[in-house]
C-alpha cells in the first residue's frame, strides 16, 4: 500500500471542483507538499490563501498554469522550491466539442496530458537517479463507453486510457519505478459540467448533452478525489479505476485488458 503522508504532490486543473477536492484530501491526509497547477490565479491565490490558514505556510503552493504552454516552467519552479516530486495527478481537462474550441479540448486532455506525464516520468524514474514515484491520469466513463453527443471528448479521454495503460505496463514499471494509473470518473458535480462549459461539435447537441449529463447518477468531488486516492494507495502500475456514482473505488484493469483481448482478435493470425 502507498501511503500519502510525506509525499509532495503536483496536481494540474487544481484550484475547481474535482481539482481543489484533490488538493484538500491530499493535505487532510498529511502530504508534505502540495503544488497547485491552474490558469486561474485568482481561485487559485484564493485556494493558496485558505489552506496555509489551515496547514501552514509551506504545504500549499499555487503556481500560475496554461497547460498548454507552461508546463516546463512550472516544473522547474516547483523542482526549485521541493527538490523533487513524489506524485503526479494530471486532472486539467476540458469538455466542449464545439468547433472553436475542440482543438484546445485536444490540447489540453491529450497533448499536455502526455507533456506532464513524460515529464514526470523522467524526474522520477530511477535508472537515471529519480526516486520513482507515482503518475495518475484522468480518463472517465466515456473513455469506457460509446456515445454520439461528445466525439472528440470521447476520444481524448479514450486516448489518455490507452497512453496510461501502455506507458504503465510492467515492462516499463520495473526499470523505471514510476507508476501509472487511470482513473475514469463518472458525472461529477463540478463547473465543467454547466452549460457555459458544454459544447457539441454541432450547436444542436449543446443541450441534448446537458440534459445527458443531467440523467446520469452524479457523485460529489469530494468522493471522486477519495476513490483517487484510494487508486493511489492500492493500485499497481498499468491499472485502471472506476470512480462513479459516489461508490467506493472499483478496480476494473481486467475489464479494460480483456476488452482489447477482444479488439486484438485476429491481429496475429
Amino acid at each position: 500500500m502507498y501511503d500519502v503522508k510525506d509525499k509532495v504532490f503536483l496536481i494540474t486543473g487544481a484550484v475547481g471542483g474535482i481539482g481543489s477536492a484533490l488538493v484538500k484530501a491530499a493535505l487532510q491526509d498529511e502530504a508534505k507538499h502540495v503544488i497547485a497547477l491552474d490558469i486561474d490565479v485568482n481561485q487559485g491565490k484564493a485556494l493558496e490563501s485558505e489552506l496555509k490558514d489551515v496547514y501552514g505556510q509551506n504545504k500549499i503552493k499555487f503556481i500560475k498554469c496554461d497547460v498548454t504552454s507552461d508546463l516546463e516552467n512550472a516544473y522547474d519552479l516547483a523542482i526549485k522550491e521541493f527538490g523533487y516530486i513524489d506524485v503526479v495527478i494530471n486532472n486539467a481537462g476540458i469538455m466542449n466539442d464545439s468547433p472553436n474550441v475542440y482543438l484546445k479540448e485536444i490540447a489540453v486532455n491529450v497533448t499536455a496530458l502526455i507533456t506532464s506525464s513524460l515529464k514526470a516520468f523522467d524526474l522520477m524514474r530511477k535508472d537515471r537517479g529519480g526516486k520513482g514515484g507515482t503518475i495518475i491520469n484522468i480518463s472517465s466513463i466515456v473513455g469506457l463507453m460509446q456515445t454520439s453527443l461528445l466525439p472528440i471528448y470521447s476520444a481524448t479521454k479514450s486516448a489518455v486510457l490507452q497512453f496510461s495503460n501502455c506507458l504503465g505496463m510492467e515492462q516499463n514499471f520495473s526499470w523505471s519505478g514510476v507508476r501509472v494509473l487511470t482513473v475514469c470518473f463518472g458525472s461529477t458535480d463540478t463547473p465543467l459540467l454547466s452549460l457555459q462549459k458544454l459544447g457539441g461539435f454541432t450547436k444542436e447537441f449543446d443541450e441534448k448533452i446537458h440534459v445527458g449529463i443531467n440523467k446520469m447518477p452524479q457523485q460529489s468531488a469530494q468522493s471522486a478525489a477519495q476513490g483517487l486516492l484510494t487508486a493511489y494507495r492500492n493500485g499497481v502500475s498499468g491499472s485502471t479505476w472506476l470512480v462513479t456514482s459516489n461508490r467506493p473505488a472499483e478496480e476494473i484493469t481486467e475489464n479494460v485488458k480483456n476488452a482489447y483481448k477482444t479488439l486484438s482478435q485476429g491481429i496475429y493470425e
